[in-house]
């Protein structure tokens, strides 16, 4: 969403923990007990609710590998860019509210599943997943290479545009260290699986840290900018957050992408 002259990216972590656990499960490269584990380890308890009855994480997602599952794609949409997105209204509205979505394939068909929070009683904060009716069409995303080449010339892009706003004296140490981490080949990434190639692992490690440096500049003090530097800044920040959410949806549909 936007706010302000700011872009706020929503938390991508439970439904691209999803994603690509789920299609390391779908491909044999990890069990059921597994890839539900990772999940639960990177958004707490879930459950799954839309089907005839509200089910735990594990059963609801064996419940619909039984009703045909093949594969499982990420969204990241903001509104008036759906990305991940083919409808219908209603779930593109709750996709986008919700600031993520999971799209699971079934055969000729499909269902988004929406993350949101589920608090119970005084101590217990879980994940519900609502299942809604998705339209089967392939969403209009950007293949891994096309991903990996749009995030890296956004990188150059923003970051120098946010240094000639800002200056050095502008960012705050976190920021510097940020944005120095970026000079070293990243670490191959915990946002995806096993089973992933190579190429995705890399381009979701530098979209989360691309995602850190988005996230510290938006908490910069602004008051020193004239209209025009703001306006400078706020585009830098949206062209490096549409970047990294397009390699991040990339990387973790790449689970079924030919091999080169």
């Amino acid at each position: 969403m936007v706010v302000g002259m700011h872009v706020v990216r929503p938390p991508a972590q439970p439904s691209g923990a999803m994603v690509a656990w789920g299609n390391a499960w779908l491909t044999g490269h990890v069990g059921l007990d597994e890839a539900a584990d990772a999940m639960e380890q990177a958004a707490g308890p879930q459950v799954i609710a839309g089907m005839q009855e509200e089910l735990p994480l594990r059963r609801g997602l064996a419940e619909l590998r039984v009703a045909g599952m093949t594969a499982l794609r990420l969204a990241l949409p903001v509104p008036g860019d759906p990305l991940g997105l083919t409808g219908p209204p209603a779930f593109n509205v709750a996709a986008i509210d919700a600031g993520a979505a999971v799209i699971a394939v079934l055969g000729d068909g499909a269902v988004g599943l929406v993350p949101a929070e589920d608090r119970r009683g005084s101590s217990y904060v879980g994940l519900r997943w609502t299942i809604v009716t998705a339209a089967p069409e392939a969403p209009d995303v950007p293949m891994l290479p096309e991903a990996d080449r749009g995030l890296t010339l956004a990188m150059r892009e923003a970051t120098d545009a946010l240094l000639t706003v800002d200056g050095v004296s502008g960012w705050r140490p976190e920021i510097a260290e940020a944005l120095a981490a970026l000079r070293t080949a990243p670490e191959p990434s915990d946002a995806l699986a096993p089973g992933y190639p190579p190429r995705a692992h890399r381009v979701a490690a530098l979209a989360g840290r691309l995602a850190v440096v988005v996230d510290l500049a938006q908490g910069l003090d602004g008051q020193h900018l004239t209209a025009e530097q703001t306006r400078r800044r706020a585009d830098a920040l949206r062209l490096l957050d549409r970047a990294v959410r397009r390699a991040r949806v990339a990387a973790h549909n790449s689970a079924f992408d030919p091999v080169p």
